[in-house]
């Protein structure tokens, strides 16, 4: 069964509510936000931020629970965000000295959101 366009809408408003916060709480833990949205074809990225010599590629979930937050970033979508940072890495040489990281920020009502470290598996190869 498909969604509606008013359920559509109300996903997208979750989801940008949700990153917000996540750049709210990042910005709080001392991370500077170097890109919102990086798309390409091949994925995207939600955030990419960095604190000292690590940069975080970071996916952002909204859904009823942390633990289905966590649960939706599933292989594919993995796949899609490495291959989104592969191009990321690519338009910026910059950044191939540095510790790369793949985070997530799990976002759920009436609980604080968690920025779960290292929790997506990148491949870089």
């Amino acid at each position: 069964m498909g969604q509606t366009p008013r359920d559509r809408r109300k996903a997208l408003w979750a989801g940008i509510f949700a990153e917000h916060l996540a750049i709210l709480l990042l910005g709080l833990k001392g991370y500077r936000i170097l890109a919102h949205r990086f798309a390409t074809r091949e994925g995207e990225i939600d955030l990419v931020a960095q604190r000292g010599d690590t940069l975080a590629f970071i996916e952002v979930k909204i859904r009823p629970t942390l633990e289905e937050a966590r649960l939706a970033i599933d292989a594919g979508k993995r796949r899609r965000i490495s291959r989104a940072v592969r191009r990321w890495l690519a338009v910026h040489p910059w950044a191939s000295p540095l510790t790369w990281r793949g985070d997530a920020i799990l976002v759920a009502p009436w609980c604080w959101p968690r920025h779960a470290i290292g929790v997506v598996e990148l491949d870089l190869d």
